[in-house]
């Protein structure tokens, strides 16, 4: 299957089916319960389908994995990823790695992927470990918890040390605090970001309020760190950025700041979204608790991989990929027009019976049995695009389950599943995935 641009012979392709409906309510539909609405309409219009939504453009689902491998090997101008995330430039920035394409896209991608390659990250191995032990000792026990809150404040302390290394003073303790409030969870206020005057009142302005003050203080540690003395030896993100790339190419302050607001996000929320929803299921589940707890116990690594593997499949924490078409092209014998917005549902992928059999039930061992296909399994992304963290996301989230589960035994005192709501970018559990936890006894750490 190719994605191929269209000739002068190209009047006899249609267009893509899809729904009727006015405009704002597909708008509405797309926005907060695309996650629930995409199956639907692969169900009733195929695996190509087309809406109209806010400002006016064309949206493309598409659901087979064939068409989105030829998508992933397009040549990278035929789309632009960036103009598709732009909702999220007034947070992230000009230069974010997420929203920039082309040569520069190339460029920046060259520059970060030493610091995230498998060997760089296993060097994160014995923080992550430390940082999870100090969150678990901090847990109610036998009392339930919101488990989605206390995975974000682990996962952030994680990207934290990853980025700036050993750090103390107060100006990176307000930092610190101001991360939790970086306003990238609501869509409300991101869709508002970019309007001057929507910036001057509500939430929008306290966000602006927000950002200003994140900006001031990351490039007042910029500044710090380049009079460090040990800058040279640092291995945290931040001093290998200002060290600059092996051609000696250095980024920009603003450059700079982009990306560490970048790495922030899209380095904690997905992650601690998948935890929580790992742990949410790990609970619901006694013989996936008992196998678990066991790997935990005697480090069995693979096992517990396939937790968090089956968790992103289960439950991905990205519903789709947002890529901008710029040429038209033809698709399954669609005409897809240049501009328009091509989304590969992760989401219905991971959950369609042609390549998961029983999809509703959580199973890590599919992915010990090699029954998974590798263009099925689509939590990073793929191509030129593939998400850059991925060594880091799945060493952490595996450490971090080791650690959980080798000190606690998680349950739930909830009889019915939590459901999946779309309150920001990513596909949360509407409770936080409340859990309880309690010490291992003697026994069951000899088991």
């Amino acid at each position: 299957m190719l994605i191929q641009p269209i000739g002068k012979d190209g009047t006899h392709l249609k267009d893509p089916p899809g729904p009727r409906l006015p405009r704002p309510l597909q708008t509405a539909l797309f926005t907060w319960r695309r996650h629930l609405w995409a199956g639907q309409l692969r169900e009733k219009y195929g695996d190509v389908v087309a809406l109209k939504v806010y400002p006016w453009r064309t949206v493309i689902f598409i659901s087979d994995p064939g068409h989105i491998a030829a998508m992933f090997s397009s040549p990278p101008p035929r789309f632009r990823m960036g103009e598709g995330s732009a909702i999220l430039r007034p947070v992230m920035g000009e230069h974010s790695l997420i929203l920039s394409d082309d040569d520069e896209h190339r460029r920046l991608r060259r520059l970060l992927a030493p610091v995230f390659g498998k060997s760089a990250v296993r060097g994160y191995r014995s923080t992550i470990r430390e940082l999870a032990e100090q969150e678990v000792r901090r847990w109610p026990t036998r009392q339930p918890f919101n488990s989605l809150d206390r995975m974000r404040s682990l996962t952030l302390e994680v990207i934290w040390h990853v980025l700036f290394g050993p750090t103390s003073g107060a100006h990176m303790d307000r930092l610190r605090t101001l991360l939790n409030r970086l306003p990238v969870t609501d869509l409300t206020v991101l869709l508002g970001m970019d309007r001057p005057f929507l910036r001057r009142h509500g939430p929008w302005r306290r966000a602006a309020g927000v950002l200003s003050e994140i900006d001031a203080l990351i490039y007042r540690t910029i500044e710090e760190r380049r009079h460090a003395p040990d800058l040279p030896r640092r291995t945290d993100v931040l001093s290998r950025l200002m060290s600059g790339g092996t051609d000696g190419e250095h980024l920009t302050p603003a450059e700079i700041r982009d990306q560490i607001v970048t790495l922030l996000y899209a380095g904690h929320e997905t992650t601690a979204t998948s935890l929580a929803w790992a742990l949410h299921e790990i609970a619901r589940s006694p013989e996936t608790a008992r196998v678990a707890a066991r790997a935990a116990l005697l480090e069995d690594t693979a096992y517990l991989e396939a937790v968090v593997k089956e968790s992103m499949r289960r439950h991905p924490s990205v519903f789709e990929l947002t890529w901008t078409l710029t040429e038209d092209v033809e698709l399954a014998g669609f005409r897809l027009p240049r501009g328009a917005t091509l989304m590969p549902l992760i989401g219905v992928v991971h959950m369609d019976p042609a390549h998961y059999r029983d999809p509703h039930h959580f199973r890590p061992e599919r992915f010990l049995d090699d029954s998974v296909p590798s263009h099925a399994f689509l939590p990073f992304g793929g191509g030129v695009r593939r998400c850059i963290g991925a060594n880091l996301a799945m060493l952490e989230a595996t450490e971090v389950l080791q650690v959980i589960l080798s000190q606690r035994a998680i349950s739930t005192h909830r009889p019915r599943p939590e459901k999946a709501v779309c309150k920001s970018l990513t596909i949360a559990p509407a409770d936080g995935a409340q859990i309880l936890a309690r010490l291992l006894s003697a026994i069951e750490q000899t088991l």
